[in-house]
């Protein structure tokens, strides 16, 4: 979600996200949760900026902030933009109920919902094509 409600094409974005490449993740979640992330920043915007807002005209952060750009490279991070910086800190604010969320979501599917959907005529149907065939056989879906 961090990701999804940052504005695209700065260089904090693009180390965030290759960064969380590195990373043991379940990859399809993972682009999911960006996609969905982006269609709520496109609402949430106007809030990030008052938040970044705030953030960066904080006196006591003013000494701070020249100091980071003044350092090379770090400027392109955009961190000095309103809408950058304030969902970047609820992105990271954000993290905890997501992850509390995401970890009662998969409980709940796991225990009451994913054997009914297996079993719904449809999924059968879709499982029969033979590119999600391969698909499941590479992930080691039944």
């Amino acid at each position: 979600m961090l990701l999804g409600f940052m504005p695209k094409g700065n260089l904090l974005w693009i180390i965030l996200f290759v960064f969380i490449l590195f990373m043991r993740i379940q990859r399809a979640t993972y682009t999911l949760s960006l996609i969905v992330g982006a269609l709520l920043a496109a609402l949430l915007d106007p809030f990030f900026h008052t938040v970044g807002c705030w953030i960066l005209s904080l006196d006591s952060m003013k000494d701070f902030y020249a100091y980071l750009l003044d350092i090379p490279f770090v400027a392109f991070t955009k961190f000095n933009n309103s809408v950058v910086m304030g969902s970047l800190v609820c992105g990271i604010i954000a993290y905890i109920p997501f992850y509390l969320f995401g970890r009662l979501f998969v409980w709940l599917w796991r225990k009451y919902l994913a054997e009914g959907v297996r079993r719904l005529k449809v999924v059968r149907v879709i499982k029969q094509i033979p590119l999600i065939q391969k698909l499941s056989s590479l992930t080691g879906d039944k």
